[in-house]
């Protein structure tokens, strides 16, 4: 389930690792600092209190924050490697050339072989438990070959990445360890807009760095399919700062720093928070069950403005307007239609699109959403049963198209009408899977199929028919990253 909303072309979502792999180092920049490090032992947290003191201006008491949960705040440096290019056997490199990474995928020249490299990146995290199980942002340890976790008396342990939900980006780590400091859980629920929130982290690899700000919202919907109800605030988070804990100012981890808004790259006021409660049912998954399942309601939705308003004869330009029903899904069995608007779920008022994918994204597979709809200018009451976001349709995947005595190799279903936005494209079919000859001839997962020797491909029947017709190899047609190259496919 994805929303059609306009997504801002300056809007970057930095994911406030350095870099989740060595998007950003640490230290450039900075000639004849000298580093002083002051260790701590890790000690007993006592329970919070209801009110931590006050200082003398007011503000919640952020030295004593500090003190307590700082020792459970560690530092995360992951290790692998990364394909960053092509090299000339014997070391020279490869003239360049704009589309030279992309062809290189349908067979590379003669002499030219791949070269990977070593790649690092930190990021931050908190202990939650004594026995070690540390939560972190998932983009922090993607692609990690080796994660380690560095806590403030200056231990280190080899972490072991129990689990990681790229949709939520929450990751549970575990570390070998006893008798830890741990933070203090809360609930971002209580919060109010206005708020006096801390964050404790590594920016830059400056490690248990404190700062602080307000939130400035709540349920904050990002263009980026997270399904995850942020928490805006302006306090400052950096290149290091992912996954390390916001706290209320009571003491308590109300989330964990995720992302920015930014024109530079930099922080520029505008921060991101996943709820401690979204970590929190991510965590218990993972424990439980070593893999995060996800709740689908199977509709596109798109925003809701005066015009359609006006149309629909709401009284304000509120909820989510549904473009699309996948059929045979949880809305098409709950007797959901195009053009409907889904009000609110379970009582939780949407008031834009966004916020639909959010509260069914807090949802498990198999629970019921009571949702409000309005539809020819009054409200009905629909209830849908929840369904898996993994489970792939027929309807949606083909089965392997077979090419002659052999099999092509690809698994294709339609693409959703945002989709097709996205790609700049009116027909195409996207390829969910390649292996076979197709795999061998540089096709990948991702990839929109446009054409088959030049007929288009509209749906799954229509290629099927192409690669019957087919002899000893076609041409695909694919587009990827905005390119379209033809790719030739020998049949086996």
């Amino acid at each position: 389930m994805k929303n059609l909303i306009s997504t801002p072309s300056r809007l970057i979502l930095a994911l406030a690792a350095a870099g989740a792999l060595g998007a950003a180092g640490t230290g450039a920049g900075f000639i004849g600092l000298h580093e002083a490090h002051a260790a701590s032992a890790p000690a007993a947290v006592a329970a919070p209190a209801a009110a931590l003191p006050a200082g003398t201006s007011g503000l919640p008491g952020f030295a004593q924050i500090t003190a307590e949960n700082g020792p459970a705040v560690v530092n995360i440096s992951v290790s692998g490697t990364r394909h960053t290019g092509w090299a000339q056997e014997g070391g020279a490199g490869v003239p360049g050339d704009p589309f030279f990474e992309f062809f290189r995928q349908f067979g590379m020249p003669q002499g030219v072989v791949p070269r990977d490299v070593p790649v690092r990146g930190e990021g931050s995290g908190f202990i939650v438990s004594p026995d070690g199980i540390v939560l972190t942002n998932a983009h922090v340890v993607k692609d990690a070959d080796e994660v380690t976790v560095k806590l403030t008396d200056r231990r280190e342990f080899r972490a072991k990445v129990l689990g990681a939900d790229a949709q939520t980006d929450v990751a549970v780590l575990k570390i070998d360890a006893h008798e830890l400091p741990t933070v203090h859980l809360g609930s971002s629920r209580a919060l109010s807009v206005g708020d006096w929130v801390l964050a404790i982290g590594s920016p830059f690899g400056f490690e248990n760095s404190v700062t602080a700000g307000v939130v400035s919202a709540k349920r904050r919907s990002l263009p980026d399919d997270s399904a995850v109800p942020f928490i805006q605030t302006d306090v400052a988070i950096n290149p290091g700062n992912s996954g390390g804990p916001l706290l209320n100012g009571r003491g308590e981890v109300v989330g964990i720093n995720s992302q920015i808004y930014t024109r530079s790259g930099g922080y520029q006021g505008v921060s991101f928070a996943i709820p401690i409660e979204v970590a929190e049912r991510v965590k218990a998954q993972i424990l439980d069950h070593g893999k995060v399942s996800h709740a689908r309601l199977g509709v596109t939705v798109q925003e809701v403005n005066q015009t359609l308003a006006d149309s629909f004869d709401l009284d304000k330009p509120r909820g989510a307007l549904v473009a699309d029903v996948q059929k045979g899904g949880p809305a098409d069995r709950a007797g959901l239609q195009s053009g409907d608007v889904i009000l609110s779920v379970d009582g939780q008022p949407i008031v834009a699109s966004g916020d639909l994918p959010a509260l069914i994204g807090q949802a498990r597979p198999g629970d019921k959403a009571h949702m409000e709809v309005w539809r020819h200018g009054s409200s009905r009451e629909l209830v849908a049963t929840l369904g898996n976001a993994s489970d792939k349709k027929a309807s949606e995947v083909a089965e392997n198209v077979t090419a002659g005595h052999g099999r092509l190799g690809l698994e294709l279903r339609e693409l959703q009408p945002q989709e097709k936005r996205q790609a700049g494209v009116d027909n195409g079919l996207l390829i969910e899977q390649a292996s076979g000859p197709a795999a061998r001839a540089g096709v990948q997962s991702g990839d929109v199929l446009l054409a088959v020797n030049g007929l288009p491909a509209r749906d799954v029947a229509q290629v099927r028919a192409a690669v019957a017709k087919a002899g000893k190899s076609l041409a695909l047609l694919v587009e990827r990253d905005g390119q379209r190259i033809f790719v030739p496919v020998r049949l086996g």
